[in-house]
């Protein structure tokens, strides 16, 4: 598998795409973008709206990947769902949804046919300053 970051995050994201869609998730967006805010994937279950960051990485792995979702990133999640909400993407989805933000993070192994995912539901609140 080629290592360079733009090639490990789009295979991250179809892993992460595919992983929750086996958990029962419907995927409504991928790398959703308002402006230069970006929502890597939108997600529907049941009555919960996930908005997921996802974090690839190629082993070895000096920290974990999710550890790299800091308040600075947060604040920018938070940014990009105010405007998803506010789009016409929303217009299809019930009313009163709970969102919760995720983090899942995908690790390559070698050839990149090996991976470990790890998700974190409910990995943070929305941060009011």
């Amino acid at each position: 598998m080629k290592t360079d970051k733009p090639t490990v995050g789009r295979k991250g994201e179809q892993e992460a795409a595919a992983y929750l869609s086996r958990l029962g998730h419907r995927i409504l967006a991928r790398n959703w973008r308002s402006g230069h805010l970006e929502l890597d994937l939108v997600t529907l279950k049941g009555n919960e709206l996930h908005i997921v960051e996802v974090k690839s990485r190629t082993a070895p792995v000096m920290a974990e990947p999710q550890r790299n979702v800091g308040r600075q990133k947060q604040r920018r999640i938070i940014a990009a769902t105010q405007s998803f909400l506010h789009s016409e993407a929303r217009k299809d989805l019930p009313a009163n949804l709970e969102v919760f933000f995720d983090v899942l993070a995908v690790v390559f192994y070698g050839t990149g046919a090996d991976f470990a995912v790890d998700y974190f539901p409910k990995a943070f609140l929305p941060l009011y300053d």
